[in-house]
């Protein structure tokens, strides 16, 4: 809770939002993390990752509150979160998981279809498999089977010509996907997005908190947060070593980070916090 019945959240990307983008670190976002904890400003962690990704993540970072995994596909609550149960959400283990999306496997028999069309010109993780993950990644090999743990998406490294690649997304397109390009990869899923998953969330917590005001801040570095950052009451975007900024349609409450992850993150959450009178 936080004072003059006002509630702050913090919805944040993670490969090169929070986390580095080349080595996934997040030490120099860990003093502002727990600060937010302590401040009772929940961080919605909200990834192109998969769930088993997102569980071990937020175990390092102590973190408890819902999530959003594979780019919006769905939203996981902790089963005893709330006092009672959110609506359209099946109990999945120690989670109430709102899906979104459909499952991985309708992709992959889109990606199958398209092979001889486009051959030698993308790899997908289903295909590369655990050693693929690796080598495309930089992830340890547990790492990569949590990657490779996909419910509702499926990720392809494109290899071809950027000519190609549209023509390869129109395809794909055709068949019910959507496609959108993260900072590695292309991430073929359903009608889902970052942004409709966050406001699914907030929603829920608006009825949770019928007294207070909710003011949310998205973060995100590329073009796969681009629903979230425009639809959320202030954007956050962060520097990225490998491309621009994301361009978004609004230009009102929008802030940009000077330094890169994750030290762009603390830069960018802090500014934020000021605005609202607070100073860690």
């Amino acid at each position: 809770m936080n004072a003059n019945n006002r509630k702050l959240m913090v919805f944040s990307d993670l490969d090169g939002s929070l986390l580095d983008h080349f080595s996934y670190s997040y030490e120099a976002a860990l003093p502002l993390i727990d600060a937010l904890e302590h401040l009772g400003i929940p961080l919605i962690l909200a990834s192109s990752k998969t769930k088993a990704e997102m569980l071990a993540l937020r175990d390092v970072l102590h973190n408890k509150h819902p999530f959003i995994i594979e780019n919006g596909a769905a939203v996981c609550i902790p089963r005893d979160y709330f006092t009672d149960n959110a609506e359209k959400t099946t109990l999945q283990g120690q989670y109430r998981v709102h899906e979104m999306a459909p499952r991985r496997e309708r992709w992959l028999t889109a990606l199958a279809d398209l092979r001889k069309e486009f051959a030698g010109q993308f790899l997908s993780f289903h295909t590369a498999g655990t050693a693929g993950i690796v080598e495309m990644t930089g992830l340890t090999e547990q790492q990569a089977e949590a990657a490779g743990a996909r419910g509702y998406s499926e990720p392809v490294q494109w290899m071809g010509t950027p000519r190609g690649e549209r023509q390869f997304a129109q395809r794909l397109r055709e068949s019910g996907a959507t496609v959108t390009r993260g900072g590695r990869f292309l991430t073929v899923t359903g009608d889902c997005d970052k942004g409709r998953a966050m406001a699914w969330l907030l929603n829920i917590y608006r009825q949770r908190y019928p007294g207070e005001c909710i003011e949310e801040l998205a973060v995100g570095d590329s073009d796969n947060d681009r629903p979230m950052l425009e639809v959320a009451r202030t954007a956050l975007l962060i520097r990225s070593p490998v491309h621009d900024y994301p361009t978004l349609h609004k230009n009102r409450d929008v802030l940009h980070s000077e330094k890169y992850a994750p030290a762009g993150w603390t830069e960018g959450v802090s500014r934020w916090l000021q605005r609202h009178g607070i100073v860690i």
